[in-house]
């Protein structure tokens, strides 16, 4: 397992993500995710997925 913060955690299930065109603006903005408050991050993930669903079977369908 490599090193990092899903090993660290245990983490095991995705529950949201963005797609972008650019790396660069992908890292720009998971860095600006990671300043927000928690409860910021909550509300992203409860917008999109209410029910908290393990996402990644459907990004294999896309």
């Amino acid at each position: 397992m490599t090193p990092g913060f899903t090993s660290k955690y245990g983490v095991k299930t995705l529950v949201w993500f963005e797609e972008h065109d650019l790396l660069t603006i992908a890292i720009t903005r998971e860095k600006t995710i990671k300043k927000w408050p928690r409860q910021w991050k909550l509300n992203l993930i409860e917008r999109d997925n209410p029910e908290w669903e393990h996402i990644s079977f459907h990004l294999l369908s896309l």
